[in-house]
């Protein structure tokens, strides 16, 4: 399981709150220390975990509308956040409220890959992004099934041997980076983890 710095029991429903803005970016040793703005930190506590483009991370409070968190080498390695450049916008969520409704579906902030952006089609109500999907990774998508892209929750619409797509409604591509996202560019992807324990089980048989 990917180690994240943050703590295993929160959980996210991957609906996007708000997106930050990386304001400094500072290395230490392989882990890089990551400034970002937002509305609400004044309201961060420290420790509390937070997804960065699906990535659960915890906070270092820093000031009323800035804050911290660590990206350490492991999540580097496995998400986007590496590419992070000063002024890109990130996308946020605060972990979920036991007494809150599910709009989106289970997102534990474990990335578990990152996959690379192909192509992007305009249509005349939303936006439909292909994404390339590695071999050994092809078993956890199932058309019609849920995905977490950048920390977004979405549906898968079409699934070939070596590639899936999502389709972005107008709200989702106006509040999220996905405005950003072009082909050639990665994106954090976390599967469903209720078929990837479906699948692990059936394996052990």
């Amino acid at each position: 399981m990917l180690l994240l710095f943050c703590k295993t029991y929160n959980m996210f429903t991957g609906i996007i709150e708000e997106q930050g803005i990386v304001k400094d970016i500072a290395k230490e040793k392989g882990n890089l220390i990551l400034t970002i703005k937002v509305s609400f930190a004044s309201k961060l506590k420290k420790n509390e975990s937070l997804s960065h483009n699906g990535a659960c991370l915890s906070v270092i409070p820093f000031t009323k509308k800035q804050y911290r968190v660590m990206a350490v080498e492991e999540t580097l390695n496995r998400t986007n956040l590496k590419y992070l450049k000063k002024g890109d916008k990130i996308n946020l969520e605060r972990s979920m409220a036991a007494n809150g409704r599910i709009d989106g579906h289970f997102v534990l902030g474990h990335v578990d890959a990152t996959v690379k952006c192909k192509s992007v089609k305009k249509l005349a109500g939303s936006h439909v992004f292909t994404f390339s999907i590695n071999k050994s990774d092809r078993k956890y998508i199932v058309q019609k099934g849920s995905i977490a892209i950048n920390g977004v929750s979405l549906t898968i619409a079409n699934v070939t041997a070596d590639s899936f797509s999502v389709a972005i409604i107008p709200y989702t591509f106006k509040h999220t980076n996905f405005q950003n996202l072009k082909a050639g560019h990665e994106a954090n992807v976390e599967f469903d983890v209720l078929g990837k324990y479906v699948i692990e089980n059936l394996s052990r048989k």
